[in-house]
């Protein structure tokens, strides 16, 4: 018998068992998704980004104009959406492709 003591899980992503303490390294790390800009800028919570093109809101009636500054961003942990706020509109999420990291 060995003297490795550490329990072993399936780890259902790649089929196979490994140590627990093992698996849960990867885990953590794969909670950490790069958000990357349109132009390839890694974002980070509470950047301050700027839209490339015109969008129009669903549901607000409204239409943020290209070069819209968007201040405090923050990560939903999603790769391609960050959480936004801007005046009048409650609750905008964009898609990361739509903004340029200022």
């Amino acid at each position: 018998m060995s003297g490795d003591d550490e329990d072993y899980v399936y780890d259902e992503d790649s089929g196979e068992w490994m140590p627990a303490s093992e698996l849960a390294a990867k885990q953590t790390a794969s909670d950490q998704i790069e958000v990357r800009d349109a132009v390839g800028n890694i974002l980070a919570d509470g950047d301050q980004v700027t839209l490339i093109k015109d969008l129009e809101v669903k549901g607000a009636g409204q239409t943020l104009k290209q070069g819209t500054l968007i201040k405090s961003i923050r990560l939903t942990g999603d790769a391609q959406e960050i959480d936004c706020r801007y005046p009048g509109i409650k609750g905008l999420v964009l898609r990361a492709e739509f903004v340029k990291k200022r």
